[in-house]
């Protein structure tokens, strides 16, 4: 199945936090009408730009939850990745916290975001033999300087592609692990945190409590079964509990009716498969009726005629059935309304002619009838 076009919201809403790739919308090519579009006034914040087709990215290596360094920075600090934006190529780092000159305002987080090919993924820290002089390792942080990953493969159930990474050149290179490709692991979501609960809040006991007590049914079958309580019987149970008249009933068998979908693909078949029934045998009936009596015809001829009312009658209920619906919509009402409207605006035309006068002018010639 080929993917649609972009639309507006694909470019508005690219900065995405999930790590995951579902699919390859951000592949396709940005139209002259979706650069209009996007010309449009809107309250969200995002950037017009978008890189060329030919230079996005498919399998993202570098995805939030990921620590990185880039590239041509003096200070090697390492940042952890916020978001993506796969449609510019960009990466979005957590910001460090800084202290504005105002007293009274509070400590901000500015996120800044960098290309794609700045970053160098952290892959942890390593021992190193000792530098000249000294007998101690040393213990280096170590960034993959080139990636490779796996054929990705389509997950079904989590539906997503999933693939594996791998650093095929570090810097600095480590020594025992010359050559090799070193698995660089995928970023694990943080666990979800549940608020305390409040007064507000139902707590789990209540939940898991269970308060249904089921009917005392006898074990043999000579014993009676509780009789299917009236409404009236139902409702005052509710509204004065210690009255009970009936035994507990089942809460399905008044919730099923309102629960039910009646226009589920079941109930549609159901009713489907009755109407057909029901036509078959209006049909039998009325070969049945038409052989009763041939008066001269054949059979073959009684039934092709009987068959012929069967349709004409299908026809009329159909006819039926369609005006009933036009009349529950309120289309008699507004045939009606549309019939006294005409009617009234005839009358206003006619009351102008009637009240019409002309001038006396001349040249005129009033009419023999």
């Amino acid at each position: 199945m080929p993917l649609q076009r972009l639309a507006r919201n694909d470019i508005t809403s690219a900065i995405t936090k999930s790590p995951w790739t579902t699919n390859f919308r951000h592949l396709l090519p940005v139209t002259k009408r979706l650069k209009r579009a996007l010309e449009r006034p809107t309250w969200k914040t995002f950037s017009k730009k978008v890189a060329e087709t030919r230079d996005r990215i498919k399998y993202w290596n570098v995805v939030p939850g990921d620590q990185i360094r880039l590239l041509r920075d003096t200070r090697g600090t390492l940042q952890e990745v916020l978001a993506i934006n796969k449609f510019r190529n960009r990466v979005y780092v957590r910001g460090l916290q800084y202290q504005q000159e105002e007293a009274d305002e509070q400590v901000r987080r500015k996120n800044k975001n960098y290309h794609y090919s700045r970053c160098q993924l952290y892959l942890g820290e390593y021992e190193f033999p000792a530098k000249d002089g000294t007998t101690k390792p040393q213990t280096l942080p170590v960034f993959a300087k080139r990636l490779g990953s796996s054929p990705p493969k389509w997950n079904s159930f989590l539906r997503r592609y999933q693939w594996d990474r791998y650093a095929t050149a570090t810097t600095p290179t480590i020594p025992h692990l010359k050559g090799e490709r070193i698995n660089i692991p995928w970023p694990k979501p943080e666990p979800r945190t549940h608020a305390e609960p409040t007064r507000y809040d139902t707590p789990r006991g209540e939940v898991v409590k269970v308060t249904y007590q089921p009917p005392p049914f006898t074990p043999t079958l000579k014993g009676l079964i509780p009789r299917t309580p009236t409404e009236r019987e139902f409702l005052s149970s509710l509204y004065n509990s210690p009255k009970h008249t009936h035994q507990q009933q089942q809460v399905e068998q008044f919730l099923f009716k309102e629960l039910s979908n009646p226009h589920s693909r079941a109930k549609k078949l159901k009713r489907w498969q009755s109407a057909q029934i029901q036509k078959k045998a209006l049909l039998k009936s009325m070969i049945d009726d038409e052989l009763k009596d041939l008066s001269g015809r054949t059979v073959g001829e009684a039934r092709a005629e009987a068959t012929f009312k069967w349709r004409q009658n299908l026809d009329q209920e159909k006819k039926a059935l369609r005006k009933a619906r036009w009349q529950r919509r309120g289309g008699e009402a507004k045939l009606e309304r549309k019939h006294v409207r005409r009617l009234r605006k005839e009358e206003k035309k006619r009351d102008r002619l009637t009240a019409l006068t002309l001038k006396e002018e001349p040249n005129q010639v009033v009419p023999i009838v």
